[in-house]
């Protein structure tokens, strides 16, 4: 079996399949380290690669130039590592069910190239059991080869945090599993290599899965708390922003506040543990409810905009709303599964004309994903209102005064919906705009 000395004497390769935000970064600390192979079925990001660009914002041209990665877009070239690492997504579909598709293609793709002393460790975030029970199959399948004689697997659950530079991926404790003790050391061994916070050994590769997808959900249901909170006072007329404020001031209240909750992690991994549960006969009440409070949080934006129009005395129908911020969080051009878009599409129901502003992301990108496209500021048509959704530095000297130039389409005043609290009512109100915030 491949062992840490054949790495670091670069005797044998590190690959790793699916190049995004959680790959990318991986492969770039590996690439300082080993020999590695970077795999991806885009030929567009391969190239931009090649070229020294990444799409995602994670690394630099500096970065890339600094570290050692071979970049291939061909499956026979795995047959050079023995030490595989699988980074691709695992989204859910249109009935929020988990899809493997990714997964199971990956591990098509690697038995059809899988070399005998191979280690395979899956970072893609699934629920307890998909690698043992799912994946292994699949690679002993095409492979032929024999799991535990031939071959070994792990997991060690991916913790990249999207548009993070302090938080890196050297700086998070690694959980890292394998299948037996001897595996469990050399995935240890490896990812120690490069991860200088250290590695935590678990228990079982189920118990590293488990792990992943409860780092979210609780994370998960401490907003959907916060945004319960936010719809109660909402009613009250007593702002959320102080309450958190005036309560934060205990040392054990934690600092959670409301919003929009999308993303590839937070908004899908609660539904990965959701669905196993429910497959052994278990109904999550507890889970699933902070999933609906959160999967409705862009409903109900768009509906306290249409009642700030009203009381703003514009019409409805045929308004004009400009929406500061697409991606699902700030400064980072990650347009997968924003809660945006459900704001979008609401107001679009009730005859409202939408424009999206975001300077982060990639407008071929969104046209691509959600059948719209990106507008500019300059020489923007006065609108009737703002939704700023998304807190992005380069909003960060955006005015309320600039939003009062923004908002002078027909009668009535424009109406300022602050979903990440980033201005005060008192401040918007005095430049004579209508506001709310969560």
């Amino acid at each position: 079996m491949v062992t840490i000395d054949s790495i670091r004497q670069r005797n044998a390769k590190i690959a790793v399949i699916g190049l995004g935000y959680v790959g990318l970064p991986l492969a770039a600390v590996f690439g300082h380290k080993a020999d590695v192979i970077g795999f991806d079925i885009d030929e567009r990001k391969m190239t931009q690669l090649r070229d020294g660009f990444d799409a995602t914002g994670e690394l630099t041209a500096e970065q890339l130039a600094a570290t050692q990665i071979d970049y291939t877009t061909d499956p026979a070239r795995l047959k050079e590592a023995q030490f595989l690492i699988v980074t691709v997504p695992t989204p859910i579909d249109g009935n929020r069910k988990p899809d493997l598709r990714p997964v199971e293609s990956a591990s098509r793709m690697i038995g059809a190239n899988l070399l005998k002393g191979s280690i395979v460790v899956y970072e893609s975030t699934v629920y307890p059991g998909v690698t043992e029970e799912i994946a292994v199959p699949i690679l002993e399948e095409v492979s032929g080869l024999k799991c535990g004689i031939d071959f070994k697997v792990g997991y060690s659950p991916e913790r990249i945090n999207p548009g993070d530079k302090v938080h890196t991926i050297d700086k998070i404790i690694k959980v890292v599993s394998g299948q037996d003790a001897e595996t469990l050391q050399t995935v240890a061994q490896v990812y120690e290599m490069v991860v200088t916070a250290g590695v935590h050994r678990a228990a079982s590769i189920k118990v590293a899965e488990a792990a992943k997808v409860i780092e979210n959900t609780q994370r998960d249901l401490n907003i959907a708390l916060m945004n319960e909170l936010a719809l109660i006072f909402g009613r009250m007329d007593i702002s959320t922003r102080d309450v958190l404020a005036a309560a934060g001031t205990k040392w054990n209240f934690l600092p959670f506040t409301p919003g929009l909750v999308g993303g590839h992690c937070i908004g899908v991994d609660p539904y990965y543990l959701t669905h196993k549960a429910e497959q052994i006969g278990y109904h999550p009440q507890v889970i699933l409810a902070g999933r609906r409070i959160n999967d409705g949080m862009g409903k109900h934006v768009a509906e306290q905009t249409v009642k700030k129009l009203i009381v703003a005395d514009k019409a409805v129908k045929g308004a004009r709303i400009l929406l500061l911020g697409l991606t699902f969080k700030e400064n980072c051009p990650d347009i997968r599964n924003t809660k945006v878009v459900d704001i979008v599409s609401e107001l679009k129901e009730y005859g409202i004309e939408v424009l999206v502003h975001d300077p982060m992301a990639d407008s071929a990108d969104v046209q691509h994903e959600y059948g719209f496209g990106l507008v500019d500021l300059d020489g923007l048509a006065p609108v009737d209102g703002v939704i700023w959704a998304v807190a992005h530095n380069a909003f960060a000297e955006i005015t309320p005064q600039q939003l009062k130039d923004l908002c002078r389409n027909g009668n009535g005043a424009g109406v300022v919906m602050d979903v990440k609290g980033v201005l005060t009512r008192a401040a918007v109100e005095k430049v004579g705009l209508g506001y709310w915030s969560l």
